[in-house]
């Protein structure tokens, strides 16, 4: 291991805190991964794209098993930094003494198609990171095969949606910058059904047909989906609200689809 990291403004701390930015990332091909779960799952799951590991002190011992001894074990560069330095590279306001810079993978879409895959979603022009990573993360608990995400959506290797995917990012394909209705026509031609997620939908979630390949597709967050892109796809499908709540969120509507879809693929329900 490297001695300790003490310079806040080393061209090293600079250059992994530089990668807060779109086109830094977009430049040199990697993001930053914050916090032991994340970190833990790149180590675990991505080994070969992690380029360095960079812990506090005090992460250090606490993590010493589950992501400094297999970082190491895996070849990998293990930093140890001070709370200033680590603070520096971090986004987050209170970084938990983890971080990870990862290279980025780009799945396409006929990667992804050529797997036969049952579920897919779909996130058309959404813009909020919180919601984006959470759609990832229920995405990942349900077993889906992929998520696909629109052009005009958020970057997926932003730190706040790395962040709150937990480390779901490395545990499927994340397919992204797609046009939209031409994807619909793709997932159509491989047999697998397009179902529009919106409020306005006349088939109920608990009607629609879920047995056979199918993916969701889920608008943005503030205006939904566009009449041209529920008129591209095989159904219009509403969560049934018998409560006085208006609506649910994107990540809520999402997350409730997703575990329908995947007891019906996998129960027969």
């Amino acid at each position: 291991m490297a001695d300790v990291l003490t310079n806040p403004r080393s061209d090293r701390v600079r250059s992994v805190r530089s990668l807060a930015q779109r086109p830094v990332r977009q430049r040199t091909g990697r993001f930053v991964v914050e916090g032991p779960q994340g970190v833990r799952e790149a180590v675990r799951c991505a080994a070969d794209r992690v380029v360095d590991v960079y812990l506090t002190d005090q992460a250090m011992e606490r993590y010493a098993a589950d992501i400094a001894a297999p970082a190491r074990a895996a070849g990998l560069w293990v930093h140890q930094v001070t709370d200033e330095v680590l603070a520096v590279m971090a986004d987050s306001e209170q970084p938990q003494g983890v971080v990870a810079v990862v290279e980025a993978l780009a799945p396409s879409l006929a990667d992804v198609l050529a797997g036969s895959p049952g579920l897919l979603v779909l996130l058309t022009h959404v813009r909020d990171p919180g919601n984006a990573g959470t759609v990832i993360r229920a995405a990942d608990a349900v077993g889906a095969a992929a998520v696909l995400v629109s052009e005009a959506s958020v970057d997926v290797t932003s730190p706040k949606v790395v962040r709150s995917t937990a480390g779901s990012l490395f545990h499927l394909p994340i397919v992204t910058g797609l046009p939209v209705e031409s994807t619909l026509d793709e997932l159509r031609a491989h047999g697998i059904r397009t179902l529009a997620a919106d409020g306005g939908g006349t088939t109920l979630l608990p009607d629609a047909d879920l047995s056979t390949p199918h993916c969701w597709v889920m608008g943005n967050e503030a205006w939904g989906l566009p009449e041209q892109v529920r008129a591209h796809c095989d159904d219009i499908v509403r969560v049934p609200i018998v409560g006085k709540a208006e609506s649910l969120n994107l990540a809520m509507a999402a997350t409730v689809c997703l575990y329908a879809s995947a007891g019906a693929l996998t129960f027969g329900t």
